[in-house]
């Protein structure tokens, strides 16, 4: 019933909605292009980075990637009652200074550095959420800073199929929000080694490891601010979440 009920909602026609998901597009489309500058400088492409990986690491990526995302669920969560929300320079800074770290000790520091770069990255998402009225603290609101994660990624020519904003509605539950993680963890997987693989490009060390993390926190940024200004022009309209989100994964789509 709800499937057909959703069939039969009419299209968004006020040009004041319009013109916002035009906005949300636009600024969507534009969160990948510094990443994609980056990578061209260092060489190859996107899909060539994983093959760079040695085999160990690439066979234990998604693993340590469902780890990572587990455990930074909680720190994040955690550190919100210590440490305020940050602007976003600031938390492109800081990672830049973590992925500066890893980088400048290979491939084995770059490994040992994921872990706090999902949490810094998760903690800006959820600081985003805040901003936009969500509160961070909600089982609905920590789903939907993972479904960010679940976007394609900076380097992924696959706009209108982000779960970010395609993922259907769940009841949220501990073990719902677990088997999310579960369900997000491959595709992030697949985005942390490419990061791997390019911050530990040969020569450039440390400042390979610096700009690919500042770059990859914008991105990440920037869907956030379209996911969560998304549910809030849906929030504040009155509109169908559903069909804003349709308007928006149409113009992602359209060549």
């Amino acid at each position: 019933m709800e499937a057909v009920m959703a069939e039969i909602l009419p299209p968004v026609t006020d040009p004041v909605l319009l013109k916002q998901i035009d906005l949300l597009a636009k600024r969507h489309r534009a969160a990948g292009g510094v990443v994609m500058h980056l990578i061209g400088y260092i060489g190859g492409s996107a899909e060539s980075l994983l093959g760079k990986l040695p085999a160990p690491v690439r066979s234990g990526l998604e693993g340590a990637t469902e780890r990572a995302l587990s455990g930074a669920m909680v720190a994040a969560e955690h550190s919100r009652g210590i440490v305020a929300d940050r602007p976003d320079w600031m938390n492109r800074t800081l990672t830049a200074a973590m992925g500066a770290a890893g980088g400048a000790g290979g491939l084995g520091s770059s490994l040992a550095e994921l872990p706090f770069t999902v949490t810094m990255l998760l903690r800006a998402i959820q600081g985003i959420a805040a901003e936009h009225g969500f509160d961070p603290a909600s089982e609905e609101v920590r789903v939907e800073c993972l479904r960010v994660f679940a976007s394609a990624g900076p380097l992924d020519d696959d706009d209108g199929m982000d779960l970010s904003f395609l993922a259907a509605r769940t009841t949220i539950t501990g073990p719902s929000l677990k088997s999310l993680v579960a369900k997000v963890a491959p595709r992030l997987s697949a985005v942390l080694g490419q990061k791997l693989a390019a911050q530990a490009a040969p020569v450039l060390g440390a400042v390979a490891g610096a700009a690919v993390n500042y770059s990859f926190t914008s991105y990440y940024q920037e869907i956030a601010r379209v996911h969560f200004g998304l549910k809030r022009l849906a929030r504040d309209s009155g509109a169908d979440e559903g069909v804003l989100r349709e308007e928006l994964v149409a113009r992602l789509t359209k060549k």
